[in-house]
């Protein structure tokens, strides 16, 4: 192999819950590469607030989990889906735990007859306390343990400052037939680095027996959102452009309750808060969420996303509150640390105030459609995480379940690739595929074209893609999409590759994707929320699918 080409077991893409989970369990028999696109600790997992569901109580049990999950997905999840990811949590926390996670523990109280002492919390449509967190930091913690066991890994390379461009599916084994690895750019030789006369970047072939995308998701194809500047849904765009199936990515979710503030870049604030008995307000102080449904601040996030953006329009407000106020100071800054530090950052306290709050994207429901082990459309290609739609989350995904997904999902995918591809002998010879070539692509002089492209997109989709849509919003957002797209194409293969460049071309990717499934809903279910269509049809209550060259269809119809 020369220094632009290698070969491993598994190349995975991604670096969060999902992807370190599969890493660490697959190094057990097989050699893994893990490429992440910044640091390996950047990614959503890392921002994680709320914790990660699981029966860990002898009050709570595995059904009552499911029930909330389903009834949270408005029909559209996978009972054989959820049944198996729940029943998973347990043992997942157990590996956390083993790996040093420091989950909050009870006071006083010993174990549980699970063996357990932690401090388990409550959030919006769960029936029961099984939110096991580390401080409301959880992701960060989650994230430094898995990090730490896999860089002591012989078998485990870590690729930092690396982006995959394209998944490799040469025409060999059929019209994309077989994954068998991926191009991906150095990004620290990247062109836009500046140092002297722009050169070709890096560009590795990496070739691999099998290649899982967990790449996270995408909430950087809104203008507003929850989510670190990673998430652009590369994982999702390449499958796509290899000929995957892609499923529901009309249900984005949108966190209720993030800090308004023009400088604090869309901090989250956990809706563990309203499970320990925060009130939503006007900013006259009025509650207003027993007007939206019985549960009040206790509603599934869709729920309370629309009632949010349905109050602000009503009063012209640009934000409400979120109020804490009634618990004891000392219980606020022990339960949130993170979050109290970060509010006093900006002003606002939240033991003696309430805050102001607006929704912002959060969550992509939808992804590559996977099995509840990861195995996609695409022979040789798996998709772990939220980069998956596996039917877990349905039209609306259940608080702390994405952790959960992740976690397990990560687990059962390498437990599966074993006994496909653990035994040497067996695996399928890879092919020898044409090292990356940049052609007569040069380095750009208007870098400005990514940024007002970028920032365009964003907005159109903010605008009409968002909380709540409607047939001429989405066809308005379809159309700009489509001349954005040709701008970008256009642009891409004139000019060598940066990281700027392919996350652009991804949102665009994903963007369109998200109006198609959106279109082709002709009902309001879950987060799709349509104005022209307001109530759910029991007709529609199937999967929304969209394959390269195929319209976007509703599965079976």
């Amino acid at each position: 192999m020369t220094q632009d080409r290698m070969r491993c077991d598994i190349l995975v893409i991604g670096s969060g819950i999902a992807g370190l989970s599969f890493a660490l369990e697959a190094s057990k028999w097989a050699d893994v590469i893990v490429v992440s696109k910044r640091s390996a600790s950047e990614s959503n997992t890392k921002y994680a607030q709320g914790g990660i569901a699981a029966v860990l109580s002898p009050e709570d049990t595995f059904e009552a989990h499911v029930q909330d999950t389903l009834v949270a997905g408005a029909g559209l999840c996978r009972e054989d889906v959820v049944r198996a990811i729940v029943e998973g949590g347990p043992a997942g926390i157990t590996r956390l735990t083993d790996l040093g996670v420091a989950f909050d523990q009870r006071q006083g109280e010993g174990p549980n007859e699970f063996g357990h002492e932690l401090d388990l919390g409550k959030e919006g449509g769960h029936q029961k306390r099984r939110i096991v967190h580390a401080g409301d930091i959880t992701g960060r913690a989650v994230e430094a343990a898995l990090l730490r066991a896999c860089q002591a890994r012989a078998r485990i390379r870590i690729l930092e400052d690396h982006m995959g461009i394209d998944l490799m599916v040469p025409e060999g084994f059929g019209a994309r037939d077989r994954c068998v690895g991926a191009y991906v750019l150095d990004c620290e030789t990247s062109p836009d680095r500046g140092g002297g006369e722009a050169r070709p970047a890096r560009v590795l072939t990496i070739q691999a027996h099998a290649t899982v995308l967990a790449t996270g998701g995408a909430g950087k194809v809104y203008l507003y959102t929850t989510n670190p500047d990673v998430a652009t849904g590369d994982g999702v765009a390449m499958a796509y452009r290899a000929g995957a199936t892609i499923a529901n990515m009309e249900f984005f979710q949108f966190h209720p309750t993030c800090l308004y503030h023009p400088q604090a870049k869309s901090f989250l604030v956990s809706e563990a808060l309203r499970g320990e008995g925060a009130v939503l307000r006007l900013p006259d102080g009025t509650p207003f969420m027993r007007r939206y449904d019985d549960r009040a601040d206790l509603a599934p996030r869709d729920i309370v996303a629309r009632s949010i953006d349905a109050e602000m329009k009503r009063t012209g407000s640009e934000h409400v509150l979120l109020d804490i106020t009634d618990k004891k100071p000392e219980f606020v800054r022990k339960r949130f640390p993170n979050i109290h530090a970060e509010c006093l950052r900006w002003g606002f306290d939240l033991t003696t105030q309430p805050i102001p709050v607006v929704p912002a994207a959060h969550y992509m429901c939808g992804g590559v459609a996977a099995d509840v082990d990861g195995k996609t459309s695409v022979k040789g290609l798996w998709a772990i995480g939220e980069t998956a739609c596996t039917g877990l989350h349905g039209a609306n995904r259940l608080a702390s379940n994405s952790l959960l997904e992740g976690l397990v999902m990560g687990y059962r995918c390498a437990t599966r690739l074993q006994t496909l591809i653990g035994d040497k002998a067996q695996r399928d010879a890879l092919p020898e595929v044409p090292s990356w070539d940049a052609g007569d692509a040069v380095a750009s002089d208007e870098a400005v074209v990514v940024t007002q492209n970028w920032d365009e997109l964003r907005r159109a989709m903010w605008n009409y893609v968002g909380i709540v849509r409607t047939d001429k919003r989405l066809r308005r957002a379809q159309s700009r999409i489509a001349m954005l797209q040709e701008e970008i194409r256009e642009y891409y293969w004139a000019h060598l590759v940066t990281r700027d460049l392919l996350e652009l071309r991804n949102i665009a990717t994903v963007a369109e994707l998200i109006v198609r499934c959106g279109l082709a809903r002709r009902e309001s279910r879950g987060l799709h929320y349509l104005l022209d269509a307001p109530k759910a049809d029991p007709k529609w209550a199937r999967d929304t699918l969209v394959r390269r060259g195929v319209p976007a269809h509703l599965e079976g119809g």
